[in-house]
C-alpha cells in the first residue's frame, strides 16, 4: 500500500502528560477513540485525497506511461518509508510508555534522539538511492520509456529524504502523547497547498514552467518539507522535543523495537518489486493497473492506518499505566471502528470497479485491467484493517517480532505463488495471489492479538 506520514493532535503534551492527566488511560474508550482516532483517520484521508489528485493529473494529463512510472517508483518509495518507520514505531512505543508513566521530559528527549537518527538514515537513503537509481528500474524490467520517466520522479523524491524522514519523528511524537489534532491542521494546510501546486507544476499553469512528472514529485516534496518544518517548530515550543548529546542506548532501543516492523516493510517493498516485474511481462496496462488498484484501496487502508496509529498510543499508554485489560479492549474496539467502512468499499469494488478506475485514467486498457484487479481483491478488503490496526496496536506494546514473522512469511510466499499463478492463469492469477495473501495477513494479526503474549513486553 501507499504508505505516507500519518498525523495526529490535541494541543501538545497537555493531552496525555500535563494538561489532561492520563486522558488516554482514564476516559471511556469510545470518547478516547473519537478524540484520538478520528482526527488521525481524517489526516490519513486528507493524504489520500492528495494521492488521488496526484494520480488524476498524472494519469489523465501525462498518460499511461507516466502512471506506470509512478507505480514503479512507489515501490522503492515504500522501501525508504519502511526504514523511516523503524524510528516512528520505536519512538511511539518508547515515548507513549514514558507518557503513561508521567515522564514527559524523558519522552521529549527520546524524540530528540529519534530526530538525530532519522537525519542520518535520510542522508544515507538519499546517497544510496541516487547511486543505484538506474538499477532500481532495471531490477523491475520496466519498459525503457517507463524507466526514463520513473528516474526523474524518484530522483526528485530521494533528494528530500532527510527532511521527509524527519516528518516521521514529528508524527510519532504527537501520536505518542495522544495529540491527534495539531498534525491534522498541519496536514490540512499542506494538502490544500499540494492540490494547488500539483497542476501548476505538472502542467505549467500560471506562468510556471511545465515540469511534467518532475512537477508531481516536487509538489509532494515541497509540501511535506513544509509540514515537517511547521511540526518541528510546534513541538519545540511545546517542550515535546529536546535535543541534547545523542544517547546511543536510547537510539538503539528505538531501533530495536522498530526494526522488525521496518524489516517487514522493506521485505514488502522488495516483494512488490518482484511482483511488479511479473506484472510488467503483461505490458504497461497491467503495471499501471497494479498502481491504480492500490490508489483505490488506499482509502480503506489509510482509515486502518489512522486507527492503528491511535491504537499504538492508547495501548502504549495504558500498558505504561498498568491497565492491561483496557489495552486489550482498545485493540479490538479500534479494529471494529476501522472495519465498518470495509463493507462499502467491498461493494463498490465488486459493482462499479470501472467507474473507480476511470476517475484516474482515460486509457481503456488500463481501466479494464484495473477493474479486473479490483473485483478479485474486493473480498480481502473486509479484513485489511485487521492487519494495519492490530499491527499498530502490537507496535504500541513493543511487540513487533511476531507480527514481522507472520507478515514476512506470507509476503514472501507471494513471489513463488505469483510466478506460478501468472504462468497458469495469466495476470488474473497474480491478482488472486495478492488478494489471498492480504486476507491471510489480516487473519494472522487477529490471532496474534488474541494470543495476548504482547501483554508481557517490557519497553
Amino acid at each position: 500500500m501507499n504508505s505516507l506520514p500519518i498525523a495526529e493532535r490535541d494541543g501538545g503534551v497537555s493531552v496525555a502528560a500535563t494538561g489532561e492527566h492520563g486522558a488516554l488511560v482514564r476516559d471511556p474508550l469510545p470518547r478516547v477513540i473519537r478524540r484520538v482516532a478520528i482526527p488521525a483517520v481524517a489526516s490519513n484521508l486528507l493524504m489520500t485525497v492528495f494521492l488521488a489528485a496526484d494520480a488524476f493529473w498524472v494519469g489523465r494529463r501525462l498518460g499511461a506511461t507516466a502512471l506506470a512510472a509512478v507505480t514503479a517508483s512507489v515501490f522503492w518509495v515504500w522501501m525508504g518509508i519502511a526504514v523511516a518507520e523503524m524510528v516512528s514505531i520505536g519512538l511511539t512505543a518508547v515515548a507513549a510508555r514514558r507518557h503513561g508513566e508521567r515522564r514527559p521530559a524523558d519522552a521529549a528527549r527520546a524524540a530528540g534522539d529519534a530526530r538525530v537518527l532519522t537525519l542520518a538514515l535520510g542522508v544515507a537513503a538519499a546517497v544510496a538511492g541516487h547511486a543505484w537509481l538506474d538499477g532500481m528500474f532495471a531490477a523491475m524490467r520496466t519498459p525503457a520509456d517507463v524507466a526514463a520517466v520513473g528516474r526523474v520522479y524518484l530522483g526528485r523524491y530521494l533528494l528530500a529524504a532527510p527532511v521527509l524522514y524527519g516528518y516521521f519523528v514529528v508524527d510519532a511524537t504527537f501520536r505518542a502523547s495522544g495529540d491527534t489534532r495539531t498534525p491534522f491542521v498541519i496536514l490540512l494546510a499542506s494538502v490544500a497547498l499540494a492540490l494547488v501546486l500539483d497542476p501548476l507544476l505538472i502542467l505549467g499553469l500560471g506562468g510556471l514552467p511545465r515540469l511534467g512528472i518532475a512537477g508531481a514529485a516536487t509538489a509532494t516534496v515541497l509540501t511535506r518539507s513544509l509540514a515537517f518544518a511547521v511540526g518541528l517548530v510546534l513541538l519545540w515550543r511545546r517542550g515535546m522535543i529536546r535535543v541534547g548529546a545523542p544517547r546511543p542506548d536510547v537510539m538503539l532501543r528505538i531501533a530495536r523495537i522498530g526494526l522488525p516492523t521496518a524489516s517487514t516493510g522493506v521485505l514488502f517493498s522488495v516483494v512488490y518489486v518482484l511482483v511488479a516485474r511479473t506484472a510488467s511481462t503483461f505490458g504497461t496496462p497491467a503495471l499501471a493497473a497494479l498502481g491504480l488498484g492500490f490508489r483505490v484501496e488506499s482509502w480503506l487502508y489509510m482509515i486502518g492506518v489512522g486507527f492503528g496509529a491511535a491504537a499504538a498510543a492508547v495501548v502504549g499508554q495504558n500498558l505504561g499505566a498498568g491497565l492491561t485489560e483496557r489495552a486489550r479492549r482498545a485493540g479490538w474496539t479500534m479494529l471494529a471502528w476501522a472495519s465498518a467502512p470495509a463493507v462499502l468499499v467491498t461493494t463498490l469494488e465488486l459493482l462499479v470497479p470501472e467507474s473507480l478506475a476511470a476517475a484516474f485514467t482515460g486509457d481503456a486498457s488500463v481501466i479494464a485491467e484495473t477493474a479486473r484487479y479490483l473485483r478479485i481483491v474486493a473480498v480481502s478488503q473486509l479484513v485489511v484493517c485487521a492487519e494495519v490496526v492490530l499491527e499498530g496496536a502490537l507496535g504500541g506494546a513493543g511487540a513487533t517480532v511476531a507480527p514481522m514473522l507472520a507478515s514476512t512469511s506470507l509476503t514472501l510466499a507471494r513471489v513463488p505463488l505469483a510466478a506460478w499463478a501468472a504462468a497458469r492463469w495469466g495476470v488474473d492469477g497474480l491478482w488472486w495471489v495478492i488478494s489471498l495473501t492480504a486476507t491471510a495477513r489480516g487473519l494472522a494479526m487477529m490471532a496474534l492479538w488474541r494470543w495476548g503474549r504482547w501483554q508481557r513486553n517490557v519497553v
